[in-house]
Formats: structure tokens, C-alpha cells, sequence
């Protein structure tokens, strides 16, 4: 669910690293969004707010459609969070909640 040839962009990834949402193991390229990790493997809803699901919206960072849980850290825009190998993200319900 890529887009992998493009007539004028060209698209230059880092290399492949293995991440976890919601308990299961996923791929995607070290330092793209979260994101866009999660939209090429299918994933559409990133988290549910006043009971309705909600997926990417605007992809810069603007909104709070994308907010989630990684690593442990609530409210987090994974529309520009850079994946990293080994991260563990969430799907976050409501506002989240701060781990103390």
C-alpha cells in the first residue's frame, strides 16, 4: 500500500525497522511517520475520541486526529513522529493518560 514509482518524485527511505502497535509486530522505514508506517500496512483508525474512531486527517501536524500513545507517552502527532526501530505505539482513547 505504497506508492513506490512516481513519474516526478522520487521517494528515498531508510532502512527497514520492526515497531509494534497495539501488541502486533509491524515494518516500516526508519524516520518516516509513524504514520505513514501504519497506512502502509493498512492501519486506518489511530484512535477513538468521544467514541468515534478517527484516522489521519491533515498529516502535518495541525490537527489532534493522529494523536497516540508511543512509548508509553500520550498525545503524541504520529503524522510527524519519526519511526524508530523497537517503538511501541497505541491507539490512544479519549484524551490519554499521563504515566507518573
Amino acid at each position: 500500500m505504497r506508492i513506490t514509482e512516481h513519474p516526478v518524485l522520487e521517494f528515498e527511505h531508510g532502512p527497514k525497522v520492526t515497531f509494534t502497535f497495539e501488541g502486533k509486530e509491524y515494518e516500516g522505514y526508519e524516520g518516516e511517520p509513524i504514520a505513514a508506517a501504519l497506512h502502509a500496512a493498512g492501519v486506518r483508525e489511530l484512535r477513538i475520541h468521544h467514541d468515534r474512531p478517527r484516522g489521519l486527517f491533515c498529516a502535518i501536524g495541525n490537527c489532534s486526529s493522529c494523536l497516540m500513545e508511543v512509548n508509553g507517552i500520550p498525545n503524541v502527532r504520529v503524522c510527524i513522529e519519526p519511526l524508530q526501530a523497537g517503538m511501541v505505539v497505541n491507539m490512544q482513547s479519549g484524551y490519554g493518560k499521563l504515566l507518573y
